[in-house]
């Protein structure tokens, strides 16, 4: 199975306002394993950033100057994520901006549904912990997810953040470290990359410890008549 996990950083929280798309994430899973494959992209909106949005992501008009339209990389993008299904925190607020980026592109490129099946995790989220917060910190936060140094947003930083959130919510993996690796603000990175793991600590019983466990096991032992199946 193929997932890409996506964030993106717009010029401002409507998209009925003309706010576009600055910045695009994305990791790609395979059979819930990071394959190494990324896209990232920064983006010349064509119109300035609110005040407000450049609070959260520290990213500036200065900076998106010389970067390509979105235009310039909606093939590269729709080829990378097709056929895939979309991880994506908060769906309805990116594949908005999504949408609307492509019908200014070109309308025959049709919406993001049209390309890729998309799984929303603050739904997920909202099922699994209800009443609980659920923002992309606090779930970081509620499984142990190493989230530190995230002092601003940034769509790549958060995609990663978002597939160890991903992997951990669902089951059978914990944090892949993805949100620790270094990253690049540029081309598709596609190499594979490692990560490093630190060798499992073995910690042995103490004394006390081993003299509690045996008290445990004559006390079974007692109860079941010699059936105590830590023993067998």
């Amino acid at each position: 199975m193929r997932q890409i996990v996506l964030d993106t950083e717009t010029t401002g929280l409507e998209v009925s306002k003309g706010h576009r798309i600055i910045e695009i994430g994305c990791i790609e899973l395979t059979e819930r394993r990071p394959s190494g494959r990324r896209f990232h992209r920064y983006l010349n909106p064509q119109r300035a950033i609110d005040e407000g949005a450049r609070a959260v992501h520290g990213i500036s008009d200065e900076f998106l100057a010389d970067k390509p339209r979105f235009a310039e990389v909606a093939a590269e993008f729709l080829a990378f994520v097709d056929g895939a299904e979309l991880v994506i925190h908060n769906a309805a607020f990116d594949v908005s901006f999504l949408d609307a980026e492509l019908a200014l592109t070109d309308p025959g490129l049709g919406r993001v549904a049209d390309h890729a099946n998309v799984l929303d995790t603050l739904a997920l989220a909202r099922e699994k912990y209800p009443g609980q917060r659920i923002s992309l910190d606090a779930l970081c936060k509620r499984l142990n997810i190493d989230n530190r140094h995230r002092e601003l947003h940034g769509a790549l930083l958060d995609a990663q953040l978002l597939a160890d959130v991903y992997l951990a919510m669902t089951g059978g993996q914990g944090d892949l470290g993805l949100a620790s690796a270094p990253t690049a603000a540029g081309p598709v990175l596609a190499a594979t990359q490692s990560v490093a793991r630190h060798p499992l600590r073995v910690r042995r019983a103490d004394v006390a410890e081993a003299f509690a466990h045996e008290t445990r096991l004559q006390a079974i032992d007692t109860a079941s008549k010699g059936r105590c199946l830590w023993r067998a």
